[in-house]
């Protein structure tokens, strides 16, 4: 049952080195990642969802406004996905859903991972 809302095109990539590959360039003192830089660890079926919804308030004259919504998500990956580690980067390559992607937004879209479970 789950997996009927595994409808987002998903892809998890590590960089391996972290930053210990990059180099520096002394012409902006930016740390510059070497290419390629990342490794694909999978991809597949999944679900990136925000972790919670906007609050709907009606403030004055019956007007409907919504308070800033997170800019937190959560990635619902199937059992068989690779276990993932903080900092990996999940990448939204596309939508299976019928009619329009959940959010058009996201397609392209690049999020690090902050928290694992197992």
């Amino acid at each position: 049952m789950v997996e009927r809302v595994l409808d987002d095109k998903l892809e998890a990539w590590r960089d391996s080195a972290g930053r210990t590959d990059d180099v520096l360039d002394e012409a902006t003192g930016a740390l510059v990642a070497p290419v390629p830089d990342e490794v694909l660890l999978w991809d597949g079926l999944g679900a990136l969802l925000p972790l919670g919804r906007p609050a709907i308030t009606k403030p004055l004259d019956g007007a409907v406004a919504q308070t800033p919504p997170t800019t937190d998500y959560q990635a619902v990956l199937p059992v068989r996905a690779p276990e993932l580690r903080p900092d990996d980067v999940i990448r939204v390559a596309g939508s299976l859903r019928r009619g329009d992607p959940r959010d058009p937004q996201l397609v392209g879209r690049r999020f690090r991972c902050l928290l694992y479970t197992s």
